[in-house]
């Protein structure tokens, strides 16, 4: 059997940092046998220029839509998401709907900055709701955030009877991560994992069985405020089988065996 290449679970290619190079950063992420790119979006504002990249490179970017928690005002400001948000891109998630391989960046965000009221996490609340029940009637997975939010996302998504589900970065602790295992949820991994001593040790109690690999671009890299790059990938992925105390062929052949189970569309869309 051929060696099997990473998959990033978790990427934001349609970030204004990429856009004089995306060319380049394809193709050193193809060289580093990266096999294909799921990426994410965070407000309506980007779901054309994140379909246009799953056009420009076909079965390579595979594309999901959906509403942040956190939308963006202006580089300067960011505020917490409103079911306005949600309004203005539901109707360019169904006209993509046939391309898409998940919803998201979907989820929670309680840092204090952004959600400091009960109004503004009720807001948060109702607009992920609203996600689950559209990725359950177009029977897509949810590419879900959490920052500061681990239990209540976790309990939410469980209340709500979401089952095809990737939590990706959690950062809440690794007992709560174990709630979301036993529902069946994965869990994806980026490389910032080599300066987080929170993801190390959620990836010593996280069975391989649960874990997926990202990267999160141009967030999360190996080094602080550096731009992150999908070929970056294999850093967390030696960083896991190091931890594991196994071969990395084996973390990249089982991460990209759960991406396939979390994300089935990936089937259709890779060029395998």
């Amino acid at each position: 059997m051929a060696a099997v290449g990473a998959v990033d679970c978790h990427c934001h290619l349609a970030a204004p940092c990429f856009q004089a190079d995306v060319e380049a950063v394809v193709r050193a992420a193809e060289q580093a046998a990266v096999m294909a790119l799921v990426v994410v979006s965070e407000q309506a504002g980007e779901f054309r220029s994140v379909v246009a990249l799953s056009e420009r490179f076909p079965g390579f970017v595979l594309p999901c839509l959906g509403v942040h928690p956190v939308q963006e005002v202006s580089p300067e400001e960011q505020r917490s998401v409103t079911l306005k948000d949600l309004d203005a891109a539901l109707p360019l998630i169904e006209l993509y709907k046939d391309k898409l391989v998940g919803i998201g960046e979907v989820g929670l965000d309680f840092t204090p900055r952004f959600a400091s009221t009960d109004e503004e996490k009720e807001g948060q609340r109702q607009v992920l709701i609203k996600q689950i029940e559209l990725a359950r009637r177009l029977d897509l997975p949810l590419n879900v955030h959490s920052r500061s939010a681990g239990r209540p996302t976790i309990n939410l998504l469980k209340e709500q009877g979401a089952t095809k589900v990737l939590l990706h970065a959690f950062d809440g602790k690794p007992s709560v991560a174990m709630e979301g295992v036993k529902a069946g949820y994965f869990f994806s991994i980026p490389p910032s994992i080599i300066r987080s001593e929170q993801k190390q040790k959620l990836v010593k109690l996280l069975p391989l069985e649960s874990m997926c690999l990202e990267t999160d671009s141009p967030a999360l890299g190996p080094e602080k405020q550096v731009r992150n790059e999908p070929k970056n990938i294999h850093i967390a992925a030696d960083y896991i089988a190091k931890i594991k105390g196994i071969p990395v062929e084996e973390v990249i052949e089982v991460t990209t065996q759960n991406a396939l189970k979390v994300f089935p569309k990936l089937r259709n869309f890779l060029r395998m």
